[in-house]
């Protein structure tokens, strides 16, 4: 009976995902059906499968403007809720998030000096995230070091280290803020608080890869996790390697995370909310709760991101702004609930 309502809640979520995509892309200053929506998409997978009996500007809309985002959308959801639900399980917080360690902090000064050195020139559409993506990982690695005690890295002393490196690293963001041009400031601004409006298929294929590899690797450590609520001193004696898988723990939510934010800017509290609330619904056992907080993720980011299309048009509103509208009460709500109880698990 287990197995047949996992089997279910899958088959529900991704019926979800699927119709959220679909709203996604036919909503926008012009209106795109349904149906055409999705004969567009089985034309383009299916090779011509089915005959083409509409014009090319509802094809472009769809194929190269609304696709891409909705698809960006959905990798950054399922990378930051996946990376949440991991960063939670290790250190067995709830509040826990993908930025705790200062990653986003990191990719924020990586962005920033792409903007205002107008690395672009150079590298093209690619500076931006490839900087962004190495200022989050050097960050783990420097925030590892710091925390590091001979062969151990305490969970106390990591959650410290990325606390202070990230508001150093933040004291840079706003160092390059008042040294920027007018124009770069903006851009700058606007990166911060997260967008999907410049979304591309070059993006999406930027970070697929990363993405994709850093939740198998998570996936595949779900056993370890579920060990981990008990303790380390209780993973040692079942025979874990707590260090090494700690290590792999990090350094693969580091590669989604900064994956992500390489391409959408700073998105907060889609990895703190949607894996403790899905963590509510279906339990804590980490082989279901993973890949189901993958789906949660890409769900609500997409749906995030069609509110913020279409809640102040003709403008658009950056989409940190909603998830950070939705999130904080929620984060409220937790410090609240998290006094009430002295267990969380």
């Amino acid at each position: 009976m287990k197995n047949k309502n996992t089997v279910l809640i899958f088959i529900l979520l991704g019926t979800a995902l699927l119709a959220a995509a679909c709203l996604a892309v036919m909503t926008g200053p012009v209106v795109i059906k349904p149906l055409l929506v999705i004969k567009i998409w089985v034309h383009q997978l299916g090779c011509g499968l089915i005959d083409k009996d509409w014009t090319r500007i509802p094809e472009v809309i769809v194929l190269d403007v609304r696709t891409p985002r909705v698809v960006l959308a959905i990798l950054v959801g399922m990378g930051l809720s996946v990376s949440g639900a991991a960063m939670q399980g290790l250190f067995r917080n709830p509040m826990a998030e993908p930025y705790v360690l200062g990653m986003s902090s990191g990719a924020a000064v990586g962005a920033c000096l792409a903007i205002v050195l107008g690395v672009g020139k150079v590298l093209g559409p690619f500076a931006i995230p490839v900087l962004a993506f190495t200022g989050a990982t050097a960050t783990i690695f420097v925030v590892y070091n710091i925390a590091r005690t001979g062969n151990r890295v305490p969970t106390e002393t990591l959650l410290l280290a990325g606390i202070a490196v990230g508001l150093f690293l933040y004291a840079v963001v706003s160092f390059l803020k008042i040294t920027a041009s007018m124009e770069s400031l903006q851009n700058v601004v606007l990166w911060l608080m997260g967008s999907f409006a410049m979304a591309t298929w070059v993006d999406v294929k930027i970070i697929i890869l990363p993405i994709l590899a850093g939740i198998s690797i998570l996936c595949l450590l779900a056993r370890e996790l579920d060990i981990f609520q008990f303790g380390e001193e209780t993973a040692v004696h079942l025979g874990l390697n707590v260090e090494t898988i700690k290590r792999i723990l990090l350094i693969s939510c580091a590669l989604v995370t900064g994956a992500a934010v390489s391409v959408s800017g700073i998105i907060g509290f889609a990895g703190l909310i949607v894996p403790h609330m899905v963590r509510m619904l279906i339990g804590s056992r980490h082989r279901i709760l993973l890949p189901a907080s993958a789906l949660c993720g890409a769900i609500f980011l997409v749906c995030c991101d069609t509110l913020s299309r279409i809640i102040a048009q003709p403008s658009e509103v950056p989409i940190g702004i909603i998830t950070a509208a939705i999130g904080a009460p929620y984060f409220v709500y937790l410090l609240k609930r998290r006094k009430k109880a002295v267990k969380w698990w």
